[in-house]
C-alpha cells in the first residue's frame, strides 16, 4: 500500500512542479516585456535631464524631469495634488456613468430591434460626429461654468463608443445560436441574458475601454474651458503663470491615470473572456 501511495503521489507532485514552472516562466516573460518597454522612456528621461543640466535646452520652456518631480512633490505635500485629482476623477466617473449607461442601453435597444435602429441610429451618428469643442460653448451658455456642463461634456464623449460597439456586438451574434435557443425554448429575456449579451461581450468590453478613455480625454476639454479645480485647472493655471513644470505635472497625471484605467479594463477582459478559444490575452 505504501508503494502504491508513493506512486500515486509522484504524478501529483510532478504536476505541481510543472505548474510552478509555467507560472515562473509567465512572470519572467512579463518582467522581460516591462524591462524592454521601459528602455525607450528611461533613455529619453535621462537624455532630457542631461541636456537641461548642460544648458543645451531652455529649462523655462522644457523643465528637466527633476524640476517637474519637485513641482510634483510640492503639490503632493500641500495636498493640492490629491484634492484636484479627486475632483477630476469624480467628474470623469460621473460623466462616464451617465453617458456609458445611456450608450449601453441605446445600443441594446437598437441592436435587438431593427425598427429602433432605423429611428435612433441616424440621429445618433450625426450627434456622434459633433466635436466636443463645437458643442462646449453651447453647453456652457445653457448650464454655465458649473459641474453640470463639465459632466455633460464628459457624458457625451462616453456615450458613443459603448453605443456603437454594443450595437455591433449584438448584430454580430451568429444566427445559428438563435436556432439553438429556439430548440431549447428560451424566452426572450433568457435569450438576451444567456445568449446575446455573453456573445457580444467582447465588443461591449471594447466599447467600455474606449468610453473610459474618451471620458478621461473629455475631462481635459471640460476643465480647460472653464474650471476652478481639477487637473485641467492646474494646467490652465500653469499656462497663466508661465509655470511650465506645472503644465507637465498635469499632463503626466492625465497620462498615468489614463494608462491605469486602460490596464484595469484589459485585466477585466482577460478574466471575462478566458472562455473564448480565440482570446489571446
Amino acid at each position: 500500500m505504501s508503494h502504491q501511495a508513493e506512486a500515486l503521489s509522484k504524478p501529483i507532485s510532478g504536476v505541481g512542479k510543472t505548474d510552478r514552472g509555467l507560472i515562473h516562466a509567465k512572470w519572467k516573460e512579463r518582467w522581460n516585456r516591462m524591462i524592454i518597454g521601459a528602455i525607450l522612456p528611461v533613455t529619453i528621461v535621462v537624455a532630457w535631464q542631461l541636456l537641461g543640466d548642460l544648458g543645451l535646452i531652455s529649462t523655462f520652456f522644457l523643465p528637466t524631469p527633476l524640476m517637474i518631480a519637485e513641482a510634483f512633490r510640492t503639490l503632493a505635500v500641500t495636498g493640492e495634488l490629491t484634492e484636484h485629482l479627486a475632483i477630476s476623477l469624480g467628474r470623469a466617473a460621473t460623466g462616464f456613468a451617465i453617458g456609458g449607461s445611456i450608450g449601453l442601453l441605446l445600443g441594446i435597444i437598437t441592436g435587438l430591434s431593427r425598427n429602433a435602429e432605423n429611428v435612433l441610429d441616424p440621429s445618433m451618428q450625426m450627434f456622434r460626429m459633433i466635436p466636443h469643442l463645437a458643442i462646449a460653448p453651447l453647453v456652457i451658455l445653457w448650464f454655465g461654468f458649473g459641474e453640470t456642463s463639465k459632466i455633460l461634456i464628459i457624458a457625451k464623449g462616453a456615450l458613443f463608443p459603448l453605443y456603437v460597439n454594443t450595437l455591433l456586438g449584438i448584430r454580430s451574434v451568429d444566427n445559428k445560436m438563435f436556432d439553438v435557443a429556439h430548440v431549447l425554448e428560451f424566452s426572450r429575456f433568457k435569450q438576451i441574458v444567456r445568449l446575446i449579451l455573453p456573445a457580444s461581450l467582447p465588443h461591449i468590453l471594447l466599447g467600455l475601454r474606449l468610453s473610459l478613455a474618451i471620458s478621461w480625454l473629455s475631462l481635459v476639454v471640460a476643465e480647460l474651458i472653464g474650471s476652478q479645480s481639477g487637473v485641467g485647472f492646474l494646467i490652465n493655471f500653469g499656462k497663466q503663470t508661465s509655470s511650465t513644470e506645472l503644465i507637465f505635472v498635469g499632463i503626466i497625471i492625465f497620462a498615468i491615470v489614463g494608462k491605469l484605467v486602460d490596464s484595469f479594463v484589459r485585466l477585466l477582459e482577460r478574466s471575462l473572456l478566458q472562455w473564448r478559444d480565440s482570446f489571446q490575452g
